[in-house]
């Protein structure tokens, strides 16, 4: 019974120590860390809410600016990134449906500017 005892005690105070030593003595330090820091499936996860935002305002203004959270880059890329990403790793159809249609709003709004007809 004393050895169940002595190994609980030895588990919480290893448990306390590491508690301790991750919080208080050398907690993790993030400096200016930006969201194009972001793994590639949370990068995904957010183009896809950007996509459901758009379904319901179908303002591709307010999504190219949602997308420019992620980076400098063109959104065109970032959407068809994900598109990739949602098809690799088995999103719903319904998930890539609608990051099909975030990406045909983007292209619009694209090629209007460039004054390209649709």
């Amino acid at each position: 019974m004393s050895r169940w005892i002595g190994f609980i005690i030895t588990i919480l105070v290893g448990i306390g120590l590491g508690l301790l030593y991750g919080w208080v003595i050398d907690p993790v330090d993030y400096v200016d860390t930006t969201p194009d820091s972001l793994r590639q499936d949370y990068q995904a996860d957010y183009v896809l809410m950007v996509a459901e935002a758009y379904q319901l305002k179908r303002d591709p203004a307010l999504a190219v600016g949602r997308l420019a959270f992620l980076g400098g880059a063109d959104p065109l890329v970032i959407v068809g990134s994900a598109i990739d990403f949602a098809s690799e790793v088995g999103y719903s159809q319904s998930d890539q449906a609608i990051l099909e249609l975030l990406y045909k709003g983007v292209e619009s709004l694209s090629n209007a500017s460039q004054g390209v007809a649709p």
